[in-house]
């Protein structure tokens, strides 16, 4: 038996609920059209589920937005929906994470909606409210990542108060005790529930520390790009003094895993970023001794993804901070990004009727790696970007802000197709969905994949069931830096049972993997 905990080793599919399945044909994907669906999940191999944001919320950020945490939104159900997703989980051996966004909130939250009234009320402090500059700005340069000014005028208080993101995402002040013992009480209520971890959204976007801050500095390496994505004001700055360089965020880590070390099994994954090469600095700093288990590392999520050279060095970096840990967690796609196999066929100089054995491969190299990795729903059927999404149908607050130039994420949000033949993919009954369905996704449909032997789901599957058995993948979380010959990724996997050689060639598309 690995002495490993289950984290460690996992393999996590990511479940976007909006998009997964639709129950009960109002053409948004609910907690019981994920209860439908989770054999599929199951029988791919993988250990845990991790569900994107349900909890209540206007949907501005269609749930990164919260305005309760202990409830559930609508549209996607309610407790006891949760509860039989939970049970139904657990019987198939699945873990169950949730995505709990501390950072920010929804300025629908009631403790914001009390706040921004006065100065002296009960919440007055639970946020970074600030009085303007004596010219009436705002009191620092600080960006936001949705576009704009990072700091938002409130006419009842006379100040202005802080968002990363969206002006309806007012940041928490985790200065403030009284919020960490808020999230605290989150935690619990949903480890008492059942939950076996939470993947922490942007935890680097947390503030705790006390003003007077800091005017953000130049970013010295930036230079507008060929994607819009790279001509976006936010990265013309480093983000030390509104972001990364504060150490009282730590306080909430710590606090986290006090509550997850008071119960068995639980685990942390926090979400974090760095400025340019930094990320594994920041990602060591998140884990140190007494804090997250784990964070999810974007350093494979370059928005017009990799070249080889570029996978290596980022997983170099990994092996060298990292190596005999499970404190990483790698993915090549998310709800953030375009999905991985459209990124990266460009930059692998491929062409796309390579698709298939691309994402396979890849499914593969993420897979054996150090740590745990994330896979996010439709990368098992080699999905593409849907990149036709008209104007007037988006919905991501980010694409909406940058139209015409950024398509945003709505890209890889369409909902699942699960069967060509029925209306809306087998998605839902419903007239319309939230989102156009992507027809490209028609060719591959997910119950007819998992018809064919030799489909991307399939061969995954396959896979997974023979890496459950590698003492080199589940006893130790060893690996060497990289290798092999330019086309190549090369590493050893070694435990003290086994060393197995695995090589993933970009030329032929395929892993070989050789006991040593």
């Amino acid at each position: 038996m690995s002495n490993l905990k289950w984290w460690e080793t996992a393999i996590i599919y990511q479940i976007y609920p909006r998009s997964f399945q639709d129950s009960n044909a109002d053409g948004i994907g609910d907690l019981q059209g994920i209860t439908s669906r989770l054999d599929y999940i199951s029988n791919l191999g993988v250990d845990a589920i991790w569900i994107s944001p349900f909890f209540k919320s206007p949907q501005k950020d269609f749930g990164y937005d919260v305005s309760d945490y202990f409830n559930i939104a609508p549209e996607y159900g309610d407790l006891k929906d949760l509860e039989r997703l939970i049970s139904k989980a657990h019987a198939l051996e699945l873990k169950v994470m949730l995505d709990i966004v501390a950072a920010h909130c929804s300025d629908q939250h009631p403790y914001f909606e009390e706040s921004r009234l006065s100065k002296d009320n009960s919440k007055a402090d639970w946020y970074h409210w600030l009085d303007a500059m004596p010219d009436g700005t705002a009191p620092t340069n600080w960006l936001s990542f949705f576009g704009g000014n990072a700091w938002s005028w409130e006419p009842r208080r006379q100040q202005y108060y802080l968002h990363n993101f969206l002006a309806s995402q007012p940041n928490f002040n985790f200065s403030n005790p009284e919020v960490l013992d808020y999230f605290e009480e989150i935690a619990r209520f949903w480890f008492e529930f059942g939950v076996d971890g939470f993947r922490l959204d942007a935890v680097h976007t947390i503030n705790a520390d006390e003003p007077p801050f800091k005017n953000n500095l130049p970013n010295p390496e930036f230079s507008p790009g060929p994607l819009p994505l790279d001509q976006q004001p936010f990265f013309r700055q480093l983000h030390d003094y509104s972001q990364l360089n504060q150490p009282s965020i730590q306080a909430f880590c710590s606090r986290m895993r006090q509550v997850s070390d008071s119960y068995d099994d639980r685990f942390l994954m926090g979400e974090v970023d760095g400025d340019n090469d930094n990320a594994m600095k920041v990602s060591k700093t998140f884990t140190q001794t007494g804090r997250l288990h784990a964070t999810y590392n974007f350093d494979l999520l370059e928005w017009d993804g990799l070249t080889i050279e570029e996978m290596k060095e980022v997983i170099d970096n990994a092996v060298e901070t990292f190596n005999d840990t499970g404190k990483l967690c790698f993915a090549f796609s998310n709800h953030d990004v375009p999905r991985s196999v459209s990124r990266q066929i460009f930059p692998l100089n491929l062409k796309n009727e390579d698709s298939e054995n691309l994402q396979l491969l890849l499914l593969k190299l993420v897979s054996c790696l150090i740590g745990s990795a994330c896979i996010y729903q439709g990368e098992e059927l080699a999905f593409e970007d849907v990149t036709d999404i008209p104007v007037e149908k988006m919905q991501d607050p980010w694409g909406i802000e940058f139209a015409y130039t950024f398509p945003g994420r709505d890209t890889c949000r369409t909902p699942m197709v699960w069967d060509s033949k029925a209306p809306n993919g087998g998605f839902s009954d419903a007239n319309q969905t939230w989102l156009p369905i992507g027809k490209q996704h028609y060719k591959r449909d997910a119950l007819g994949e998992v018809k064919k032997e030799a489909s991307v789901y399939n061969s995954f599957s396959r896979f997974l069931a023979w890496r459950k058995k590698q003492p080199a993948f589940m006893d130790a979380n060893n690996m060497t830096k990289l290798s092999g010959s330019q086309r190549q990724i090369t590493f050893d996997r070694i435990s003290d049972k086994q060393i197995l050689h695995c090589c993933f060639d970009f030329d032929t598309l395929t892993a070989s993997f050789e006991e040593i």
